[in-house]
């Protein structure tokens, strides 16, 4: 596990720590990166109320 605190890559900032996950070998593994950046005055500014942007290359799910 990083002991280092995570900071914003555009402003500096210092940004909340999340956990996300992969699978290696069959099991999940978490993994702990840098959280979006909440610094109004930052171009990476994620406003809280918005909705989480899609992954890359997965395409949304169509009931038809």
């Amino acid at each position: 596990m990083d002991s280092s605190e995570h900071v914003c890559p555009v402003c500096g900032q210092p940004v909340e720590t999340v956990v996300k996950r992969h699978k290696t070998l069959g099991a999940w593994v978490p993994l702990w990166v840098a959280g979006p950046c909440h610094n109004p005055a930052c171009e990476a500014y994620v406003d809280d109320g918005a909705e989480p942007a899609q992954a890359p290359g997965k395409t949304a799910a169509k009931n038809s």
